[in-house]
Formats: C-alpha cells, structure tokens, sequence
C-alpha cells in the first residue's frame, strides 16, 4: 500500500473491470478525501467494442487502516454533472457480433477479432468500426433511444429532435466532457432521437460507486442482477452462484439517492477496500425501468471513514432526509410531543430511540434482491428477520432501485443498535 495522502485525485479508468487486477491510483487517509471526475458508464463503454464491462469506472483508491471485515463509510459531497448533452434509451443485441454476454465478450463479426480496437466514422447505428478491417462493428442498438440537452445551472433538460441530434453528433467528444483519459466512443455520436421536446428535471447520483469486489469482474456486473450474467458464462469472467456471492460488493446500484448529501457504508472485501466510481445520471426514476438512463460525465468529491469492525455483505445507505420514504422521516418535535402524550394516555412508558438505516439487496428478481436486503439487514442488525419485517412495513418502505434486482429496505433501528455497529455518529450527523 503506498504511502496515504489526504487528498487523492484520480482521473485514470479500468477498462470495464473492477477486482483486484486493476492497480490501485494511490491510497488516502482515513478521514481523507477523494476528488474525480467521471466519464459516462453504460452506453458509451457498451458501443466500444474493447471494453469488458458496461462502465466506465476510475481506478481504486485504497484507504489507510481498511482491512478484510471492515467497512467505508463513503460521504458524498460533490456530485455534479460537466455533460451538456447525452442520449441513451431501451437497448437490443445484435446477434452474432458477442459470445455469451454483449456486454462483457465482444466480437468483430466480419474479421474476428476478439475486443477489437475500434473507431467513429461518420454518425448514426453504423458509425461504430472495426480497426482491423473496418466494418460496422457495435454490439448494440436503440429500440427506442433519445438524444437530451442539459441546462445544468437551472438543473432541467430537453430532448431534441433528429436535425439537432445530427449537429450534436458533429461535436460529441466536447458535448459529452469526456475526460481526456477516457477510452469509450461518445453515444452521441449515434445520434437516436425518437423522442423531442420532452422536459426533465435534473437530480445527479452515481449508479456505480463502492469498494472493489474480491474477485475481477466486469464492473456493471458487480451486483445481484446483472452479475447473474457470468454465471457458467462462456467467457473468461465466468463464475458459480457461490463464487459471485463471495466476491461481488454491489457498488453497481442504480440507486437515484445515491447523490450529493448522501452516505454510503461499502464492505471491505479486499486491503484497503479500493473505493471506485462512476456511472454518473442526469436523472432517473425508481426502477430505471428503460434498462438505461441519461448516462453523463461528472465531477465527483468524497471523504471517507472506516468503521473497524462492521463486516457487511453489501451496502447500507444513509439517505439525504429528503430522500427517505415518509414512513422512515424521523419526528419533528410538534410529532414527538404528540407520541409522548399518546403514550402518557395509555401508560406506555419507554419510546424507542431509533434512527433510519436503508439496507441494499440485490438479486436475480425483485423478489430475490428484497429477501437478500431484508436478510442482510437482520444479520447485520441482529434484530429477528420477521421484525424486520415488521419495521419496513409501519417504519419504513422497500423501494425498487433497479430492474430487474436492485432494491433499498429502510427501516427504522434502534439507537443501541446503531452504536453497536459503529455507526451511531454518522446517522446522527445525517439527520439530527
């Protein structure tokens, strides 16, 4: 581990992998600060062919004192969008140009080669071409895709028509802030635009950000859903149900409360944890149901504490107080005054302290990912899992982050269980 800084800036990428093959860019100290600026994930590293991985994502910054059992508490307090126009929509394969998994396994379906170095030439579904021999080489397409312009200061956008979409694809490097160590292909340079003059607010927040799994896989597959994918895959990231449980840390979330304000608690499943980054969105609802949503570059700025001892399995989310369900909201002093008199009229003597805590549960269904989150936090808690139950239900609110298997448990724990796990401090800090 080299000699910890702190202040860490990192501005080289992975190539679409996360695991301990990537080389760390440094190491920062407990209580230190990370500062990135991120290129977009999903699309852009989708239609370049020799990416391995559908981000983008920076290189890992180890964290001093971080060992194997630990957690990272990752405080988010800068994520801000540099993008001024971006294009995504609902994906299809084309079949014969990928083995197993288009987004990990591509393949030049003309000369073969595997990976291959590709350049854009011209704009639209064809701009995508082999090194080697030139033809048209993009493993995916648009069903239905939309290109949008962003309006940062006032935080809104707009998508636009085909004439404005081609003039965009005309400048797509500069309009897309692709940071200058970026490897992907600009996805304006598609230039898809089925969909003009529909308006959005903006509302940033990273869909990939955690500490580094145990095991090298392709990093949008670091999760319960899509790391389904590599299970028997025919490639060489290929694993067992086992395998993937042991070693994924579901930094690939797509969790929109993920933004600015929030705090993340990642597992420590490698030596220093090696925190990563990106997949930053303009905006995105519940379920990022398109498969895909406004994929941007951003400006990122983090502190980061360990907290010795909490041995997790995938990550725990302290929410912005805005961004908790209503249910989860702790008391204003007008409700508690109300609840010390309800329980004064029936002679109940003790009211629990309590804070909220949002678990992450991922898995291959959305029924799957809420029995992983409800499980994870009855482990990490020692509450009964039927209590549990029972919290999320009148104290709290499952929420889908992601289809098909991402979603956040929220509940209401008690005090002495937050200062158990070491992390009472922080949920005090987040919410009074």
């Amino acid at each position: 581990m080299s000699q910890a800084q702190p202040v860490v800036e990192v501005f080289e990428y992975s190539g679409g992998i996360v695991g301990p093959g990537i080389a760390p860019a440094g190491t920062v100290q407990d209580g230190g600060t990370i500062r990135t600026g991120t290129p977009p994930g999903c699309w852009g590293p989708m239609i370049t062919p020799k990416f391995q991985g559908g981000h983008e994502v920076t290189r890992p910054v180890l964290v001093e004192g971080a060992e194997i059992g630990d957690a990272i508490a990752i405080k988010l307090k800068k994520v801000e969008v540099t993008s001024l126009a971006t294009s995504s929509g609902v994906m299809e394969f084309v079949e014969g140009r990928y083995l197993g998994d288009p987004f990990v396994a591509k393949h030049c379906s003309n000369c073969g080669e595997i990976s291959p170095p590709s350049h854009v030439d011209g704009i639209g579904d064809e701009a995508v071409r082999c090194d080697k021999c030139g033809a048209e080489v993009s493993a995916f397409r648009f069903s239905n895709g939309y290109v949008i312009v962003l309006d940062r200061e006032n935080a809104v956008s707009l998508t636009v028509g085909q004439d404005i979409a081609n003039i965009i694809a005309g400048d797509a490097d500069v309009l897309s802030a692709l940071p200058g160590q970026s490897a992907q292909h600009s996805i304006l340079s598609l230039a898809r635009a089925d969909i003009a003059g529909l308006t959005s607010r903006m509302r940033p927040f990273l869909g990939n950000i955690g500490t580094t799994p145990s095991r090298d896989l392709p990093d949008s597959h670091n999760a319960g859903d899509f790391g389904s994918f590599l299970l028997g895959a025919p490639h060489g990231y290929g694993m067992t149900q086992e395998e993937l449980d042991a070693h994924k840390t579901d930094g690939h979330m797509d969790t929109n409360s993920v933004r600015e304000g929030a705090i993340l608690i990642c597992p420590v499943k490698v030596p220093g944890g090696g925190i990563y980054m990106g997949d930053m969105h303009a905006q995105q609802g519940n379920g990022e149901i398109a498969g895909h949503a406004t994929d941007v570059s951003g400006e990122v700025e983090l502190e980061v504490e360990v907290i010795k001892g909490l041995a997790i399995d995938g990550p725990i989310l302290l929410q912005r107080p805005d961004d908790l369900p209503p249910l989860a909201q702790p008391l204003s002093a007008a409700d508690r005054t109300a609840v010390e008199a309800l329980a004064a009229k029936y002679g109940q003597k003790e009211i629990e302290a309590n804070g909220p805590i949002t678990f992450i549960g991922s898995g291959v269904t959305l029924n799957d990912a809420t029995k992983n989150g409800l499980e994870r936090a009855a482990q990490v808690t020692g509450l009964p899992y039927d209590e549990i139950l029972n919290r999320a239900t009148i104290a709290g609110s499952i929420e889908i982050s992601r289809l098909p298997g991402v979603v956040r448990v929220t509940f209401l724990c008690p005090t002495p269980i937050l200062e158990r796990l070491g992390i009472a401090h922080l949920v005090q800090a987040q919410y009074g």
